[in-house]
């Protein structure tokens, strides 16, 4: 599996910049449909790269995790076709945990 160029890296942007966020907000902000932006957000969350919070369990506020940060990070690797992309991120996360989250 592979992240989409530009809206999963559009969504993981935003949210480091602006913190944590929903669905309907990043649609707004992103000018995307709001059920797409539903599909990639899950997708990114199968993928570790955003995680879901908020006090109820299926909450649809979502941020950004260090393998997120690491996506954004190692972008230009992700159409490599040289370049496991999912475990590279995996393994830039777990190298600098810290890195990432607000």
């Amino acid at each position: 599996m592979q992240l989409v160029e530009p809206t999963d890296f559009d969504i993981l942007g935003y949210l480091q910049s602006n913190g944590r966020n929903n669905a309907v907000n990043l649609a707004v902000a992103l000018d995307r449909e709001r059920t797409y932006m539903n599909t990639r957000l899950r997708t990114l969350c199968e993928l570790g790269c955003t995680q879901r919070v908020g006090p109820a369990k299926n909450s649809g506020l979502y941020e950004i995790t260090s393998v997120g940060v690491a996506a954004l990070q190692y972008r230009s690797a992700n159409k490599d076709p040289d370049v496991d992309f999912l475990e590279l991120i995996h393994e830039a996360a777990e190298a600098s945990p810290d890195e990432s989250v607000q």
